[in-house]
Parts: structure tokens; C-alpha cells; sequence
């Protein structure tokens, strides 16, 4: 798949086939993923791949966490910052509105926040997800390396005809999570990522973006 196609197609997948991943598009996808970018070659991330009955049983537990309206785990680190302005505002709450709209989830339902958890927790349908972790005492910078390789990661998924989604949600199940894959307490969970080929016959949301003059500046001829 041609790079840019690749950056195009990909998005944010939330609802998956019961199709199994093959194992061996996730070592090609992993093993060239190896060559993200990594400042210091510091090369951070840990990741665990769950999939078939320990990630059904995962799957069981996040659930019934989010059916009994557990709060969650304390977050380890924000999602967003406090005060959120525009225009970062505006872009959170249009694609928020666009992400459920497509779930038939709407705004005003009261049942909202439970529907949301549990779709998440099911993590979408999807047979794999890769948990990302980094060793506690890394820096900000470090955090920009994993986030980079994720993105490899996802872009190399759609060379394999496979869709992702990254979701911040499950740090708050984290301490099942960190049972779950067996995490040591030295490293902080980052974010799951949803991984599968994409089920057909549902809507398929693309978000909009802000038009690259908005974000880029060319200084110089």
C-alpha cells in the first residue's frame, strides 16, 4: 500500500469482525514497526498482544466493571489538559458528536456514559489489542517515541488490510489490565489499541481535520 493511502485510510475503526488476526501479519507489522523513530534509540515502548480467551476473559471483566458503573482506576496520567480551549474545544466536541452519532448513541441519552464504557470495554468486537506501556521514569520525550510508534504501527496495520483504535479508555481499567498481560508495577499503561479487520454493513465515521493552513506555518521560500 502506497504511504499515503495508507495515512488516508486510517482511521478509527469501532466495529470490528469476529475474524481472527493472523499472527504473522502482526510479527511483520511489529518486527518493521521496530524502525520508528526514537530519540537516543531509547526505543521505550513495551507492548503486550492479547488475544482469544485471555482477551475474551479481559473483555468479561472490563465489562462487568463498566455495567456496575465503576468509576475506574485513578488515571496515572491526564487525557486532556484542564480548561480546554478553543479551537481545541470546538474540534473535541464536533468529533464526539460525529463518534457517537455513528454508534446511535445520542447526547441526550441518560444511559450515555454506561453505553460508551461498555463498547469500549468490548473493545469494539475486535480479537486483538495491543497493550502499550513505558517505563515509568521516562520523560515527555519519551512519551512523543511511543506515540510515534504507535502511529508505525497503525499505518503498517493497513498494509495488512487490518483497521485499529487507539483507546486512552482502557487506563482506566488498568489495574485489571496489568493483571491481565501481567505489567510490572515499573510500568505505566499508555493506551490499548483495537486491532482487526473491520465489520461490514455498519456506518463508517472519518472525522473531520482542520485544513492544514490552520496548523502549519512556511517560514521562508
Amino acid at each position: 500500500m502506497d504511504v499515503y493511502e495508507a495515512v488516508d485510510s486510517r482511521r478509527a475503526v469501532r466495529a470490528f469482525s469476529d475474524e481472527p488476526v493472523p499472527r504473522t501479519a502482526l510479527e511483520r507489522v511489529l518486527t518493521a514497526a521496530t524502525r520508528a523513530p526514537s530519540s537516543g534509540n531509547l526505543q521505550p515502548w513495551h507492548l503486550y498482544v492479547v488475544t482469544g480467551e485471555p482477551l475474551a476473559e479481559l473483555k468479561r471483566t472490563a465489562t462487568a466493571r463498566a455495567l456496575a458503573g465503576d468509576p475506574g482506576d485513578v488515571r496515572e496520567y491526564p487525557m486532556y489538559p484542564d480548561g480546554l480551549a478553543s479551537p481545541y474545544r470546538d474540534r473535541f466536541a464536533a468529533a464526539a458528536a460525529q463518534r457517537y452519532a455513528s454508534l446511535g448513541i445520542e447526547r441526550a441519552d441518560p444511559d450515555r456514559p454506561t453505553k460508551i464504557a461498555t463498547l469500549n470495554a468490548a473493545a469494539f468486537g475486535a480479537p486483538a489489542v495491543l497493550f502499550c506501556y513505558l517505563d515509568r521514569t521516562m520523560g515527555p520525550g519519551q512519551w512523543a517515541d511511543v506515540g510515534m510508534y504507535l502511529q508505525t504501527v497503525m499505518l503498517l496495520l493497513r498494509a495488512e488490510g487490518l483497521h485499529s483504535c487507539p483507546q486512552v479508555m482502557w487506563t482506566v481499567y488498568r489495574e485489571t489490565v496489568s493483571r491481565a498481560v501481567g505489567a510490572e508495577d515499573g510500568l505505566v499503561l499508555f493506551c490499548g489499541v483495537s486491532v482487526g479487520f473491520e465489520k461490514e454493513g455498519v456506518p463508517r465515521l472519518r472525522t473531520g481535520r482542520a485544513d492544514m493552513t490552520e496548523t502549519v506555518s512556511f517560514i521562508g521560500r
